[in-house]
């Protein structure tokens, strides 16, 4: 079985509302959504054309605001989560079967971020050269402490980095086997809690935020382009969770 540790396979949508997030997500993205048998209850599988790229979860009364969840491959959970506490990091939930699907646990990084390490049944899918409209294509961890966060990630999931200087400051870009996994950044405002903020391809940038704040969606910044990557915005859906896009160059 074939993991590609570090990789980010999976999205999870996680809301009160799970209904009003899939005709959300549905109307924005063109994305469909599946009922998928697991165990005794049935999972909303987030199908991109054909495709499974996540899924939707009811959040428990008290659960805390709606959010994105990521989920890293990991090839051998129970080790990659002692890794992860005996590095600082809190535990959410200990590893846990989920059907014939996989394995797979939740950690709170040492800087409040919240993660998902996942071991799945089957094997990831391979890198594509481009991820097609529609699909995640990027996800960035924003935290307070990116020195803390930087030493935390390549302890526990072997990455190395590439740092650039931007005007805004350091943008590190997450790397392991060749591959660009992911971005690590400071936070500019001190009191905004870490998260990981995944990204959506999409075709045309500005089309996607007039039609998102249609839908009752709040852009969070203008958008703008980031050299030789692509032309992005980001918004908190109707639920409150935060989601970036980005039209490739």
């Amino acid at each position: 079985m074939h993991h590609l540790t570090g990789k980010f396979v999976w999205y999870e949508h996680q809301s009160a509302d799970v209904a009003a997030a899939r005709r959300f997500y549905d109307e924005l993205f063109g994305w469909h959504t599946e009922l998928m048998p697991m165990g005794e209850q049935r999972y909303p599988l987030i199908m991109n054309g054909s495709t499974g790229i996540g899924g939707f979860t009811t959040l428990a009364a008290g659960g805390g605001p709606a959010q994105w969840r990521s989920y890293v491959s990991v090839a051998d959970l129970d080790t990659s989560y002692r890794l992860a506490v005996a590095a600082g990091a809190r535990s959410l939930q200990a590893p846990t079967e989920f059907g014939d699907v996989g394995r797979g646990a939740v950690i709170q990084d040492p800087t409040g971020a919240t993660l998902a390490l996942w071991t799945g049944s089957q094997a990831d899918p391979p890198d594509a050269p481009r991820d097609p409209v529609g699909h995640f294509c990027w996800t960035e961890l924003s935290t307070p402490d990116a020195r803390r966060a930087l030493a935390f990630y390549e302890q526990v999931l072997g990455y190395g980095h590439q740092t650039q200087t931007l005007p805004q400051g350091e943008y590190h870009k997450l790397t392991r086997d060749g591959h660009q996994r992911g971005g690590l950044a400071q936070c500019p405002d001190a009191t905004q809690p870490a998260m990981w903020l995944p990204y959506v391809a999409v075709a045309d940038a500005e089309a996607t935020l007039a039609h998102a704040q249609r839908l009752g969606a709040r852009s969070l910044m203008p958008l703008h382009d980031v050299p030789g990557v692509g032309r992005m915005g980001m918004l908190h859906d109707p639920q409150g969770a935060s989601i970036a896009f980005i039209q490739l160059s």
